[in-house]
Formats: structure tokens, sequence, C-alpha cells
């Protein structure tokens, strides 16, 4: 085939992009990537032509070279093309290096044994650091354009082999000092830079950190591609988008403790990147940050004190990225980089933002969320648990109140917000106050009903009003000072409005009991006082298809009898027909029969009077649990009056391992400080025989270890089990949650799996005691466990106030096996040995009535948050 001309590619590439699957299943699919790599060699396209075939080959690659081997040739091909094309300046040379780098990258070619790549890679790391430019590859004009997109290409590569770069960390910082685009090389460093250390930290055998910082001409040991380091990474690293993520939650960043070389080596990259970041893009300085701060959060004794000159500029930018960054700064590192007053000032910050009326909705969005997801230095209450910053008080809030004039989105949040000072100033309300946050909601949703009650309204009305009421019951569902109003709102509102039925079923579906059982109740009376003869009949069958249960059944029956004259129609009949099959279900008796057997004979559509009778068959002849089954949803496939395939169906049944409500309890016991790791003492009762049970554990994340399963042969309801011991192997000193699944064996011979609630395991529970002191020199011992905390690690000091029963009783209670210097009732010196290798220690002194100071040290900084959580909560345990 000839050349082709521009028209006729035009056709190509527009039915291309119509259904890429089916262009590439016809006739001309097969030839299709051929003759792209081939035109870009012809004289006769222009060069906006061939740029827009390299477009559609950056688009789809997957599909123009669907295996390694056509993306390998796909990328030699390209790379060939790149090297045959004129000094002259052109539009061809940046895409065609990306589009190498993309086949190789979506065809999973790149690799060691490549030929492609071993061109590839010199060639993108040459038009990086500029030393191919200027020799034949393009004029100086290109050359900041070729090597920002150089470093694009290879931020792509490292991206998909994270460590691919570990050994040209100093070349890069070289790079960075010198002329050239900043804010690419710059991201490329930092991506390597955070690789690196994440691959280190996991490896069992790494290599040193020095030498890959130390800055140079050329990567040590002449191979600037780290293949075996990018082996070391398992390509599913975090994304690389600023996130807040939990302590406990972060994925796969074990601790690396740097030598004082490496730390020095270290620190000097991150402040040179750092200092070079005010030249980025808002979005590219985020981006930065993120890497960066989730780098230093693994390496143990490094305080981010670096970022502090960063926090005097980025505090008061304007920029949502950047103010997202810092916030997400502060979920990594909170009172260690966050002073009280800094948090303040962020706060104070968004509250003002928040209020500003010349502020787009997505940024007024933007901001009160941050308010609602705000990290702060020292939450109160369980992680977790939705709450409303400390600092923000309904003073504050005032300017954040929902209005009914606000776009439905805005309102939300904004209530969202109001829901949560509701839940905080409970108790401030009973003693009395000038303003109520939980009367100005009241009022708020009384509005909101108004308006979706008024006949003919707009949809959206009504569905604010639902959406706002639910979110209402998920924040404050055990306030039944909020609950009962709203109860008796929504059953005026479908007073006024039954058209809204569909609305309150949703709402029953997705609530709580707390709020259902009352609005069933309270729409129950609302529809059987109603006449069974109105115009809105199928929405009140409607909602007592959703609420009929067995109270009030002779109020149910009556309405039904009378509401059965005026159902002529097929859809009325089978609406009231799913209220009987719902009080079947319930167990109603006698007066549906009598409704049933009416129902057969009044009513003329046989496909109507057929299912009444056999309702009623149904009721007169099956006892309760199996008209229950009766009911119930049909199965996949229907049963056959076989009883040979009945048989069979029973041997699948045992053969196959089914779900089953889990009839095992499992609870955590009190906790054993002994032995060489953390154990998790577990206690198990049965409500019915379980035999061979399997117990199987799993963390979220990599901060443990995988957890090995638990069996007991033979569990019987009544008959105690001794405990279980379920050895933890954390990988850093963290809470965390195990899922549970059971196996197990049921007297009939079924095997069966359930999932149980999850376990907790707390801070408290990973606590060991360190060896026997010296017996005359216990002081001494601790001084020099004390002393050797730094200068690497941490030390803070908090107030632990004391219960009424005083310091002795607490120590007693929870600290006595860390105990190792005491001096009754007023001080106490306690260390606390954290697996998998960090200490705490604790120093309780001058113990007042009310409280006693605590002044804490330990060898890794992120312990101290979750100490100062123990030691609060502490009071209340006593």
């Amino acid at each position: 085939m000839g050349p082709l001309s521009r028209e006729t590619w035009a056709q190509r590439l527009a039915a291309f992009r119509a259904s890429p699957s089916a262009f590439m299943a016809g006739p001309e699919g097969e030839d299709l990537g051929r003759d792209l790599l081939s035109e870009l060699r012809s004289d006769k396209l222009s060069e906006q032509t061939k740029v827009s075939l390299l477009a559609l080959s950056l688009e789809y690659p997957a599909q123009l070279w669907p295996d390694a081997t056509a993306a390998e040739a796909a990328a030699t091909s390209l790379l060939d093309t790149l090297v045959l094309l004129p000094p002259r300046p052109s539009a061809l040379r940046r895409p065609l290096l990306l589009a190498a780098t993309t086949a190789l990258v979506a065809g999973d070619a790149l690799g060691p044994t490549s030929e492609a790549s071993r061109r590839l890679l010199p060639l993108l790391l040459g038009l990086a650091s500029g030393r191919d430019l200027g020799r034949g590859f393009g004029p100086a004009s290109e050359q900041r354009p070729l090597q920002a997109t150089a470093c694009e290409c290879l931020r792509e590569l490292e991206s998909c082999k994270p460590g691919l770069l570990g050994g040209c960390l100093g070349l890069l910082r070289g790079l960075l000092g010198q002329e050239g685009p900043v804010q690419p090389l710059s991201l490329l460093l930092a991506l390597a830079l955070r690789n690196t250390l994440v691959i280190q930290a996991r490896a069992r055998a790494r290599a040193g950190l020095q030498g890959l910082l130390m800055a140079g001409d050329t990567p040590s040991g002449g191979d600037p591609w780290n293949w075996a380091l990018a082996e070391e990474g398992d390509a599913r690293l975090q994304p690389q988008a600023p996130s807040w993520p939990a302590a406990e939650e972060e994925c796969g960043l074990a601790v690396l403790e740097p030598t004082p070389e490496e730390a020095r080596e270290l620190r000097a990259a991150v402040a040179q990147l750092l200092d070079t970041s005010y030249l980025l893009t808002p979005v590219a300085q985020a981006q930065l940050l993120w890497l960066l701060g989730w780098a230093l959060r693994g390496l143990r004794g490094q305080t981010p004190v670096l970022f502090k000159p960063q926090l005097v500029r980025l505090l008061g930018t304007a920029q949502l990225t950047l103010l997202h960054a810092v916030l997400a700064l502060k979920a990594a590192f909170g009172e260690a980089l966050f002073t009280a007053q800094d948090e303040a000032l962020l706060l104070r910050r968004l509250t003002v933002a928040a209020q500003h009326p010349a502020l787009p909705l997505p940024a007024h969005l933007f901001h009160l969320h941050c308010l609602l997801s705000f990290p702060e230095n020292w939450p109160l209450g369980p992680t977790g648990e939705e709450a409303a910053p400390l600092l923000l008080g309904p003073r504050l809030c005032r300017g954040l109140l929902p209005s009914l004039l606000h776009d439905p989105m805005a309102l939300l949040a904004r209530l969202h917000l109001l829901c949560l000072l509701c839940a905080e100033d409970e108790e401030k309300e009973e003693k009395g106050q000038d303003w109520s946050p939980r009367h100005y909601l009241e009022e708020l949703l009384a509005g909101l009903r108004q308006r979706a009650a008024l006949d003919g309204g707009p949809r959206a009305s009504a569905t604010l009003c639902f959406q706002a009421s639910y979110l209402v019951v998920q924040c404050l569902a055990t306030q039944p000072t909020v609950l009962t109003p709203l109860t008796h709102g929504l059953a005026r509102l479908y007073r006024a409005r039954p058209v809204l039925a569909p609305h309150f079923v949703d709402l029953l579906d997705r609530v709580g009991p707390e709020l259902g059982e009352p609005l069933r109740v309270a729409l129950r009376q609302e529809v059987v006082s109603r006449p069974g003869r109105d115009e809105a009949l199928r929405w009140h069958l409607q909602i007592l298809a959703e609420v009929a249960d067995g109270n009030a059944q002779s109020a149910t029956l009556g309405f039904l009898g009378a509401a059965a004259a005026h159902c002529t129609d097929w859809g009325l009949q089978q609406a009231l027909l799913r209220v009987c099959r719902a009080l079947l279900r319930a167990g109603v008796g006698g007066g549906l029969a009598d409704l049933l057997q009416a129902l057969a004979r009044q009513w003329e559509d046989p496909d109507g009077r057929d299912h009444a009778r056999l309702y009623y068959i149904l009721l007169a002849h099956l006892a309760g649990p199996k008209l229950g089954v009766a009911l119930g949803p049909s199965p996949a496939a229907p049963a056959l009056a076989s009883s040979l395939v009945a048989e069979n169906q029973g041997f699948a049944a045992v053969l196959m391992v089914q779900e089953a409500p889990a009839p095992i309890r499992l609870s955590v016991g009190p906790h054993r400080a002994a032995g060489p790791g953390p154990v998790l003492q577990l206690h198990v009762e049965v409500l019915e025989p379980a035999y061979s049970l399997e117990l199987r554990f799993r963390v979220e994340g990599q901060v443990y270890a995988p957890l090995g399963a638990v069996h007991v042969p033979c569990l019987c309801p009544g008959r105690p089990c001794r405990p279980l011991l379920l050895p933890l192997q954390p990988r850093r000193p963290a809470p965390t949650r195990l899922d549970v699944r059971a196996l197990y064996t049921t007297p009939t011979g079924l095997t069966c799996h359930a999932h149980l609630p999850p376990l907790p395991v707390n801070f408290a529970d990973l606590f060991l005691p360190f060896p026997q002191a010296p017996e005359g020199d216990k002081l001494g011992f601790f001084e020099e466990l004390w002393d050797s905390c730094l200068p690497k690690g941490a030390e803070s000091r908090l107030w632990c106030p004391l219960g009424p029963q005083g310091l002795e009783a607490l120590v007693s209670r929870h600290l006595e096996p860390f105990v190792v210097v005491a001096q009754p009732p007023t001080s106490y010196h306690i260390a606390i040995r954290l697996p998998p290798d960090s200490r705490l220690l604790l120093r309780l002194e001058a113990a007042q009535e009310d409280g006693v100071p605590v002044a804490l040290r330990t060898d890794d900084w992120a312990v101290l948050p979750l100490a100062g959580d123990y030691l609060r909560g502490l009071s209340a345990a006593v």
C-alpha cells in the first residue's frame, strides 16, 4: 500500500477514535500501527499531520501495541525516526520522545533486556543533563523544551519502575544547581528520592544511601540504571497525589534509620529541593511537598524542621493546592511541625475564606471540607470519630451557618459543620445560652420541609430536604432531642405531599433504627388515619408495604379493606398485595385471611385474584418459619421435583463452603506485658457447636507483618475455652484494626465461613517491659535510657489528669509492669519497649490532686501523639 493522503488519514483516525476496539477488530486494524510508524518517515505528510499521528499513539498505546514484542518494535522505530530528523527546528522531537516512552511503559517492555530501553534511557538522561544537545540533536532553541520533556519521560519511567533512577540521585542533584528547567528536575529528583528511601527501608540488605546522594557527573559504578533497586520496588506505591493519611494507615513505608553521614546528605538534598520550590507552579509545589513529606515520615530521628521556612511562606498562600499541601503536612507531622498558633491561624484562615462572598462554589466547598476534616494536633475523642475542631467554636462559625439561599452542595457542607457543633454543644444548651445551634438546626430543617411540601415544587427541593435529614441522622443519631422533632416534621411533610413516598422509602432503607423505627410508626399512623379512596392511594400503599408489621393490625387491615374497593387497575391491586405480603411475613393472622378471601372474590382481574388466593392458601397451610421461606426471594434455579436431583443438590451443599451468620463471638482480653513480642489474648464464645475452627486475620496496609491463623479443634456453647494467643509483628508502633474471618464445620457436616467484627489493636497492646534493671542501680539504668533518646529522638511534656483514686492507683492498674523506679505515691519512672525497636520513657513527678506533669522521651518522634492520646485517656479508664 502506498502512502496515504492527509484526508485518508483524517478519515481513518476519526473511525478509530469513534470505536477503537471495533476498528482494531476490522480489516484495517491490523495495519494501523505499522502504517502509522511508516508514515512518520514520509516526506509527503506535514509535521502537523505527523503530530496528530503521534497524539494517537499517546492516547491509545495499548490498542496499537498490545504486547511487549509489538511495543519493543514500535519504540525502536520511533527512536530511529527521532535520530533521522534533520538538525533544523522540528515539532516532532518532543512527541517522539513521549511516544517511545509511552510504548515501552504501556506494553510492559521496559527492562534490562530490552534493546529499546537501553537506547532510550541514556538518551533521556543525556537530554535531561544537556550533554546530547548541540551535537547534532536539534538546534539550541529546543534545548530547554527537550530537557523538560526528557525529565517528564524519566519521571514516568521512575513511576512505573520505582527505584530505576536510584543510582542517578547525585547526578540529578548536580543538574538542579545548574541552568535548566527547574520544575521538571525538581519533581524528578523528589520522586526518585522518595522511591529510593521507601525501597531502601523495605530491603533487608540496603546499599549505602550516602553514595547514592553524593552529587557527581556520573552515577557511582558507571551504570546509571539501578534495575536491582527497581526489582525491590513492587510498583504499587501510593499515587503521587497530595493526601491526608492517618499515621497508622500509611501503605508500605517501613522505618529507615540512616547513619549520620547519610542523614546529612539527605537533609542537604531535601533543603536543596525546598529552596527552589518557590520557582515551581502551585500544583508542582504541592506535589513536591507531599513527596518530601512522605519520604521524611519514615526516617527515624529526622525531624521535619526543614519544612519550617516553607511554612512561613505557605501559611499565607491564596492557592488552594498549596493550602491543601500545608494541611497534608500538618496531618503527617502534627505538633512536631505546627505549633498551636499555627493551628489557630490555619483554622481562622479557612473560616474567613469559606465566608468570602466572591469565592466560587468549588473553592467554597474545598474550604468547608478542610474544616470538616481538619487534622488537629491533639484531637479529642477516639481516632476516626468525626468532630469539629476544638478551636472552632460557635462564635467563629456564625458566618458558616447554612441558609436556604445557599447552593445545595454548600448548604449540605455547612449543615454538616452545624451538626458537629450541635453534637459538641449539647451540654451548653442544657445550661442555657443566648444562641443555640440545635434550635437553628430545627428552624433550617423546618424551612427545607416547607419548601419540599409546596405542591408542584421542584424535585431538587425535595431531594435536598431528604439529603439534609439523612445527614442530620448520621451525625446526631444519639440525640433524641433532635430526632424527635425531625420525625414529627417528616410525618407532617408526608401528610402535606404524599407524592414524596419514594423519597421516604429510600430514607427508611438508609437510616438506622434511631430514626427508622419512630418514623415507621409515624408514617403508618398518617396512612391508616386517612380514607382509602383519595388520589394518593398508590403512595399510601407504597409506604405501607415498607412500614407494615405486626403492630396496629386492626387499623392497617381496616385501611386495606376500605382501599380494596378502589383498587380497580392492575397497578393498585399489586401495590395492595405487596402490603399483604409484608403482613404475611410479619405473622399477621386471622384478619388478613378474611381480607385475602374477600379480595379473591371481589376483584375482576385474574392475576390479582390468583395472588390473593395463593396468599390465603399459604397462610392457611404453612406455619410461620415455612411461610417466611415460601415468601422469601426465589432461588436462582427452580427446584425440580426429583429425589435424585435433590440428593445431588444436598451433596453439592456439603462439598461447598457456604457463607453463614457468625455464631462466634471474639473479644480481646487483658494485655500480657511479657515475652519477646506483643501477644493479643483472644476470648472466643460460640452460640452453637463449631468444629475445626480456623480464625484468619488480616491487617490493612503494611504497618504489621502478616498474621498466622489460629486453630481450635472444637468449641461448644457454655464450655469455657482457654484464651487464644495471637502474636503480633508490628513494623512500626501504631494501633490498627484486624479484619477477622472464621472457617468452621457445623454439626451437620457443612463447612461455613463468616466475617466477624473487626478487632482493635490499641497502642497499649504493644507495650513490652525492658529486661530487669540491675538491683542496686535502677535509677542509673533509667537515666542511661533517658539520655540515649536524644538527640535523634524527641521530647515532650503534657498534663495527665488524674481520677479520684490518684496517681498510685493509675500506675498500679495500667503501668505496673513497666515501672523502673518508684517513689509512691508521687513519683514514677517508667520505661516501655515498643516493637520492633522503639522506646518510650515517662517521668511522672510532683503529682497533684487533679493531675500530674509527665515528661516523655522517645527515639521515634512519631510515637509522641500516640503516647499523648494514651496518657490523656488513662484518667477515664481508672
